[in-house]
């Protein structure tokens, strides 16, 4: 007797079933997929506009502004944009980016002036012990900075007289010695120019050419990795080191630039960013102004290195389970066996200054590759390397690179336990495992689980700035930026972007404006979906605009429509 065939299951769930329901779309999901097509905000802040005059409110969303795309792909894809303009423009410049500070005007210079006499007179009066005096002085001098800071001057004119208790603290700084390290080569030191563009070069033919760099600086070896960028033997490679070096890779990075200034004798500008290699550690690429021989800015990676004198952690005296308690009599950390006060941060550190032998807890190094080259101005080769340097910045740290076998799990866990143990800065609650109490210690702290960026498992230890920009780059903030791309596209699309030419009956603009972050549950404040509905239509008409004034610019007709430069529900023009 034949056993009866099974039937075939069908390939398609049957019509009605829960299965073939749930292989429908889900509509919220394509609302948010279409919203990141259309380049809209799928997180929009609402934010309350009143006019103070009549009184009507209205809400308007304004971006989230995120930076990450696992948050809001078209806000950190904008981002991105923003910040290619920004490398883009500063470059390649073949002029100097920010003008000399305008001319001090007569009110400014009579303000300073009084500021001088009110110097003179506080002065007589303390040599005279006219106490009285010098607190109204005090006062006085306080008002003339205060005008002085009014009327547009930068910074002040000398440093106050009366110090409060905590600046007077934060600004007591511990002086060392600036002898190099006799492991270190030296450097040529010249005056540093205060020019920041580059070398022009001429050809036999008499045409002229501006190149400038591109630069990949990387840390030392922690121990020989694979191809996957886990250790060939994970017992032998120095975990703590690559904790401790990704947490002060930042100030490596600025001594590498002060360095080479020096050496150079040239105000050199940078742009870039920092991301982590396939092993783990963090690695950066630049764009550099101007050409640098590659040969000086070896010497100057090989020379460059940062010390940190910190207490000593090479014993952990306490552990996450055992830490030490916090005494409110005495206002300290204290043994949990023996109650004994740990040693504060100041106790500490004088430790290290009264040892002649004393040594830094770290130091931190560049590693043997550096890699450098020229890109020309306007080639396909400078695009391609922007692209790259902003390649990873809309990602979080841990997420550029996969984590896919086993091998490169324990890896990152080893990294991670040793990140959590890690002090971060002085007043860093791991330093309690070490027995030392951080600076400006109090009992809210919790050994052994700071809060800092770089003990979380997704930023490798990377708690910084990523995206590094030099201050005479391309002479504007990222704010500039933002404004100058409304502003093409107000000039494509025929906008004017004056007050009065775009119909505004005060010319003090927003000033009459009250603006206040509106709550979801507000009555005033309609649901997401339809907020994100209505972005979406009034994008797509924007870009039908856009595009339609593109063809007429191609054209070379005139723009004959306008729409008014109002502001969309997503806060764009």
């Amino acid at each position: 007797m034949t056993a009866p065939t099974l039937p075939v299951p069908a390939t398609e769930p049957n019509p009605g079933s829960r299965a073939a329901r749930m292989a429908l779309p889900r509509s919220v999901d394509v609302l948010r997929d279409i919203a990141t097509e259309y380049g809209v905000c799928i997180r929009p802040v609402a934010m309350r506009r009143t006019d103070l005059d009549t009184g009507q409110t209205e809400v308007i969303d304004l971006p989230c502004g995120a930076t990450r795309e696992d948050k809001c792909p078209p806000c950190a894809k904008r981002n991105r944009r923003l910040r290619q303009a920004q490398i883009r423009e500063g470059w390649h410049r073949s002029d100097e980016p920010l003008p000399g500070p305008e001319p001090a005007t007569d009110e400014q210079k009579a303000l300073v002036v009084l500021r001088a006499h009110y110097e003179f007179e506080r002065d007589d009066a303390a040599r005279r012990s006219l106490w009285d005096q010098v607190a109204e002085l005090d006062d006085a001098i306080r008002e003339v900075e205060e005008a002085i800071a009014t009327e547009g001057l930068r910074g002040r004119v000398a440093p106050p007289h009366v110090v409060d208790d905590q600046d007077e603290e934060s600004g007591k700084r511990r002086k060392r010695s600036t002898r190099r390290r006799q492991d270190a080569p030296d450097l040529p030191r010249r005056k540093v120019d205060p020019r920041t563009v580059g070398k022009v070069y001429t050809a036999p033919d008499g045409s002229t050419h501006q190149p400038s760099m591109w630069l990949t600086l990387t840390l030392d070896s922690h121990g020989p990795v694979l191809g996957d960028g886990t250790p060939v033997h994970p017992d032998r490679y120095d975990y703590r080191r690559a904790a401790w070096d990704a947490v002060h890779f930042p100030r490596l990075l600025d001594r590498f630039w002060q360095n080479l200034r020096r050496c150079e004798g040239w105000n050199v500008q940078y742009a870039g960013c920092v991301e982590p290699q396939r092993r783990l550690a963090p690695h950066a690429h630049f764009a550099i102004r101007g050409t640098i021989p590659r040969a000086v800015l070896r010497q100057v990676a090989a020379a460059t290195y940062h010390q940190v004198w910190w207490p000593s952690v090479d014993v952990q005296r306490y552990t996450r389970e055992r830490p030490p308690v916090w005494d409110e009599q005495a206002a300290a950390w204290v043994d949990p066996d023996t109650r004994a006060p740990l040693a504060t941060w100041a106790e500490a550190l004088d430790a290290i200054d009264q040892d002649p032998d004393a040594e830094p807890v770290h130091v931190v190094h560049f590693g043997a590759q550096v890699d450098a080259r020229g890109v020309m101005p306007g080639t396909d080769d400078a695009e391609r390397t922007i692209r790259y340097i902003t390649k990873y910045i809309t990602k979080q740290t841990g997420a550029c690179h996969s984590i896919a076998s086993d091998r490169q799990r324990r890896h990152l866990d080893r990294l991670w336990q040793q990140l959590q143990v890690t002090p971060c800065t002085d007043r860093c609650a791991n330093w309690l495992l070490y027995g030392v109490q951080p600076k400006k210690a109090h009992g809210k702290l919790k050994p052994g689980r700071c809060k800092g960026k770089v003990h979380q498992r997704e930023t490798l230890g990377i708690g910084g700035r990523r995206i590094l920009i030099s201050r005479d780059w391309s002479g504007k903030t990222l704010a500039d930026h933002k404004y100058d791309a409304r502003a093409w596209v107000r000039s494509l699309l025929g906008v004017t972007t004056d007050l009065a030419d775009a119909g505004h009956a005060d010319e003090s603009g927003d000033r009459r404006h009250a603006w206040e972050l509106a709550r979801p549950d507000d009555p005033d404040v309609p649901p997401m979906a339809h907020r994100l509905l209505r972005a979406i239509s009034e994008r797509a008409r924007w870009r039908s605009e856009l595009l339609a004034a593109k063809d007429r610019a191609a054209r070379g007709t005139p723009d004959v429509s306008a729409t008014g430069g109002e502001t969309t529900a997503n806060g764009e023009e």
